[in-house]
């Protein structure tokens, strides 16, 4: 096999599978990307997100990661520094980001409210750590067989990973949507009408269509941190409420959620992992989709890898 191979070799170069750059590079070129050896490049985890940096411009190979592995392990070189450093800067401007989305809040109530729940700690139980663990295994497994080119093995681990991930985000939704019940029944409640006052003609279903489309559009903007668009959104919402009512029959109310509520009840906190706006009232089905959304994974991941680094130190 290996006389066959170098006559390919003769014949048709080193490269004839397209790879000559691999042949001859090592751990330590320029062009190879150090934060992927150590274990974790940023730019792979935000794709397609908001905070998506772009392709990275330097070599991904698991083949390079277990060469420097094994000259690490022989104490010849370690760049955890240098991805510790990047990692590290990603999470304090998310931070930064969280800290002046805070001071647009209201008042201070609210900002104090919108950090009362910490969501890494409220979705932290052993079956959730468990579930971590195994997927981090799984994750292992898939470079190992991606390195010994078994695909098939490979495709099977991955798929495996997206069913833990699923699992995990829903009972982190179930764990939060508990928390947010309980903050719910401590909000202030409407107070009832007065005997005697008329109560207030019902919206008709157009308007009430668009009060529902501004909440939603407030409810997204939260989860992306931007609280200066998504209170703009609920002021429209609010001046829609304003508006009188059209002589239609009155819209059946239960057929509508608890997306309806008043805008002085859509009560926001935020996410202490990537920074997003989560509101109290949101589903489970919206919740388990932020925790397994890319951008609460991709920090999440950053901040694991993080607090691994720093014991090392």
């Amino acid at each position: 096999m290996d006389a066959m191979r170098k006559q390919l070799d003769v014949l048709m170069g080193a490269n004839r599978n397209g790879d000559v750059r691999e042949v001859n590079r090592k751990y330590y070129d320029r062009d190879v990307c150090r934060m992927y050896l150590v274990g974790l490049c940023p730019h792979d985890l935000f794709q397609l997100t908001k905070m998506d940096m772009g392709p990275c411009p330097k070599v991904h190979s698991l083949h390079l990661r277990k060469e420097y592995e094994e000259a690490r392990a022989k104490g010849t070189d370690n760049y955890d520094r240098e991805l510790e450093d990047v990692i590290d800067r990603l999470i304090v401007e998310c931070d930064k980001k969280i800290a002046r989305a805070l001071k647009r809040l209201e008042n201070e109530e609210d900002a104090k409210a919108a950090i009362a729940i910490s969501v890494s700690e409220v979705t932290q139980t052993p079956e959730v750590i468990e579930l971590s663990k195994l997927i981090k295994q799984k994750l292992k497994d898939v470079d190992k067989h991606d390195l010994e080119g078994k695909t098939d093995f490979k495709i099977q681990a991955l798929e495996e990973v997206e069913k833990l991930r699923t699992e995990r985000a829903e009972k982190q939704s179930a764990l939060l949507l508990e928390a947010f019940n309980k903050d719910r029944a401590s909000l202030p409640q409407p107070l009832p009408t007065a005997p005697g006052v008329a109560p207030v003609p019902a919206l008709d279903a157009r308007t009430q269509e668009m009060i529902n489309e501004k909440l939603k559009k407030a409810e997204e903007l939260g989860e992306q941190g931007m609280v200066d668009e998504a209170q703009k959104a609920l002021e429209e919402a609010e001046a829609l409420k304003k508006l009188p009512a059209r002589q239609e029959p009155p819209a059946d109310s239960s057929k509508y959620t608890a997306a309806d509520v008043r805008i002085t009840d859509q009560k926001l906190r935020v996410c202490d992992i990537c920074g997003a706006f989560l509101s109290v009232y949101d589903s489970d089905r919206r919740l388990a989709d932020h925790f397994g959304g890319k951008l609460h994974l991709g920090y999440m991941q950053i901040r694991e890898k993080l607090a691994e680094l720093q014991v090392l130190v």
